[in-house]
Protein backbone atom coordinates (compact mmCIF):
# COMPACT_ATOMS: atom_id res chain seq x y z
CA UNK A 1 0.00 0.00 0.00
CA UNK A 2 0.85 3.30 -0.43
CA UNK A 3 1.29 6.26 1.88
CA UNK A 4 -1.51 7.89 0.28
CA UNK A 5 -3.94 4.92 1.16
CA UNK A 6 -2.56 5.40 4.90
CA UNK A 7 -3.47 8.86 5.23
CA UNK A 8 -7.26 8.15 3.31
CA UNK A 9 -7.50 5.17 6.16
CA UNK A 10 -6.64 7.41 8.73
CA UNK A 11 -9.32 10.26 7.64
CA UNK A 12 -11.82 7.87 7.13
CA UNK A 13 -11.12 6.35 11.01
CA UNK A 14 -11.15 9.91 12.04
CA UNK A 15 -14.57 10.63 10.44
CA UNK A 16 -15.96 7.59 11.64
CA UNK A 17 -14.95 8.39 15.14
CA UNK A 18 -16.44 11.53 15.01
CA UNK A 19 -19.98 10.44 13.95
CA UNK A 20 -19.95 8.06 16.82
CA UNK A 21 -19.16 10.68 19.50
CA UNK A 22 -20.52 13.87 18.32
CA UNK A 23 -23.84 15.26 17.54
CA UNK A 24 -23.27 17.21 14.90
CA UNK A 25 -26.89 17.83 13.22
CA UNK A 26 -28.84 20.38 15.10
CA UNK A 27 -29.47 23.47 13.14
CA UNK A 28 -28.23 26.89 13.99
CA UNK A 29 -31.45 28.10 12.84
CA UNK A 30 -33.04 26.64 15.82
CA UNK A 31 -31.36 28.74 17.96
CA UNK A 32 -32.10 31.89 15.98
CA UNK A 33 -35.93 30.88 16.11
CA UNK A 34 -35.57 30.28 20.03
CA UNK A 35 -33.94 33.25 20.47
CA UNK A 36 -36.80 35.46 19.01
CA UNK A 37 -39.59 33.21 20.88
CA UNK A 38 -37.72 34.33 23.66
CA UNK A 39 -37.75 38.17 22.85
CA UNK A 40 -41.99 37.61 21.92
CA UNK A 41 -42.20 36.05 24.90
CA UNK A 42 -40.68 38.54 27.22
CA UNK A 43 -42.20 41.41 25.35
CA UNK A 44 -45.83 39.69 25.30
CA UNK A 45 -45.19 39.35 29.28
CA UNK A 46 -43.83 43.09 29.65
CA UNK A 47 -46.99 44.94 27.95
CA UNK A 48 -49.78 42.24 29.01
CA UNK A 49 -48.98 40.19 31.85
CA UNK A 50 -46.99 42.47 34.39
CA UNK A 51 -48.66 44.75 36.49
CA UNK A 52 -47.82 48.56 35.91
CA UNK A 53 -46.80 50.42 39.09
CA UNK A 54 -43.77 50.79 41.48
CA UNK A 55 -43.76 47.11 42.66
CA UNK A 56 -44.69 43.82 41.22
CA UNK A 57 -47.07 42.17 43.07
CA UNK A 58 -48.51 39.00 41.09
CA UNK A 59 -52.08 37.77 41.21
CA UNK A 60 -52.78 33.57 41.13
CA UNK A 61 -53.96 34.53 36.92
CA UNK A 62 -51.20 36.56 36.70
CA UNK A 63 -48.81 34.09 37.40
CA UNK A 64 -50.23 31.19 35.68
CA UNK A 65 -50.40 33.10 32.90
CA UNK A 66 -46.59 33.28 32.83
CA UNK A 67 -46.16 29.83 33.19
CA UNK A 68 -48.28 29.15 29.88
CA UNK A 69 -46.23 31.81 28.43
CA UNK A 70 -42.97 30.35 29.63
CA UNK A 71 -44.55 26.76 28.43
CA UNK A 72 -45.29 27.94 25.08
CA UNK A 73 -41.88 29.56 24.38
CA UNK A 74 -40.01 26.47 25.34
CA UNK A 75 -42.39 24.24 24.00
CA UNK A 76 -42.25 26.49 20.26
CA UNK A 77 -38.52 26.01 20.78
CA UNK A 78 -38.19 22.69 20.90
CA UNK A 79 -40.33 21.60 18.27
CA UNK A 80 -38.98 24.24 15.69
CA UNK A 81 -35.62 22.89 17.14
CA UNK A 82 -36.52 18.77 15.89
CA UNK A 83 -38.35 20.16 12.44
CA UNK A 84 -35.21 22.17 11.62
CA UNK A 85 -32.76 18.94 12.90
CA UNK A 86 -34.58 16.65 11.23
CA UNK A 87 -34.96 18.83 7.56
CA UNK A 88 -31.00 19.22 8.17
CA UNK A 89 -30.36 15.31 9.19
CA UNK A 90 -31.89 13.95 5.90
CA UNK A 91 -29.94 16.51 3.99
CA UNK A 92 -26.96 15.24 4.77
CA UNK A 93 -27.82 11.93 5.02
CA UNK A 94 -27.51 11.27 9.12
CA UNK A 95 -29.55 10.16 11.63
CA UNK A 96 -31.35 11.81 14.17
CA UNK A 97 -31.85 9.80 17.14
CA UNK A 98 -28.41 7.70 17.66
CA UNK A 99 -26.86 6.55 20.67
CA UNK A 100 -25.01 10.06 20.65
CA UNK A 101 -27.76 12.16 20.55
CA UNK A 102 -29.22 10.58 23.22
CA UNK A 103 -26.07 11.11 25.44
CA UNK A 104 -26.61 14.43 24.40
CA UNK A 105 -29.91 14.58 25.75
CA UNK A 106 -29.26 12.75 28.76
CA UNK A 107 -25.95 15.19 29.56
CA UNK A 108 -28.69 18.38 28.89
CA UNK A 109 -31.33 17.47 30.70
CA UNK A 110 -29.84 16.53 34.11
CA UNK A 111 -28.99 19.68 34.92
CA UNK A 112 -31.87 21.26 33.20
CA UNK A 113 -34.64 19.30 35.19
CA UNK A 114 -33.14 19.46 38.44
CA UNK A 115 -32.41 23.76 37.95
CA UNK A 116 -35.96 23.88 36.59
CA UNK A 117 -37.13 21.77 40.36
CA UNK A 118 -35.14 23.97 42.31
CA UNK A 119 -37.03 27.23 40.72
CA UNK A 120 -39.97 25.41 41.11
CA UNK A 121 -39.79 25.09 44.96
CA UNK A 122 -38.22 28.68 45.23
CA UNK A 123 -41.23 30.07 43.50
CA UNK A 124 -43.90 28.14 45.48
CA UNK A 125 -42.25 29.89 48.61
CA UNK A 126 -42.82 32.89 47.52
CA UNK A 127 -38.52 33.64 46.67
CA UNK A 128 -38.80 35.63 43.21
CA UNK A 129 -35.65 37.76 43.48
CA UNK A 130 -33.35 35.37 42.18
CA UNK A 131 -35.23 32.97 39.98
CA UNK A 132 -33.95 34.72 36.49
CA UNK A 133 -30.32 34.16 37.28
CA UNK A 134 -30.52 30.65 38.43
CA UNK A 135 -32.51 30.06 35.25
CA UNK A 136 -29.62 31.32 33.29
CA UNK A 137 -26.86 29.46 35.33
CA UNK A 138 -28.89 25.82 35.09
CA UNK A 139 -29.27 26.71 31.54
CA UNK A 140 -25.67 27.32 31.44
CA UNK A 141 -24.56 24.22 33.30
CA UNK A 142 -26.61 22.31 31.08
CA UNK A 143 -25.61 23.86 27.99
CA UNK A 144 -21.40 23.22 29.52
CA UNK A 145 -22.24 19.66 30.59
CA UNK A 146 -23.83 18.50 27.20
CA UNK A 147 -21.06 20.59 24.86
CA UNK A 148 -18.95 17.59 25.04
CA UNK A 149 -21.41 15.88 22.77
CA UNK A 150 -21.36 18.82 20.03
CA UNK A 151 -19.20 20.38 17.40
Amino acid sequence: MSEQDYLNDLSEIKNLMNRSSRFISLSGLSGIFAGAYAIIGAAIAHFFLLPVGEYVIFDSWNFKMLIALLMGVAVLSVVTAYLLTTKKAKKNNAKVWDPTTRRLLLNFLIPLVTGGIYILIKLNSQHYGLTASLMLIFYGLALVNASKYTI
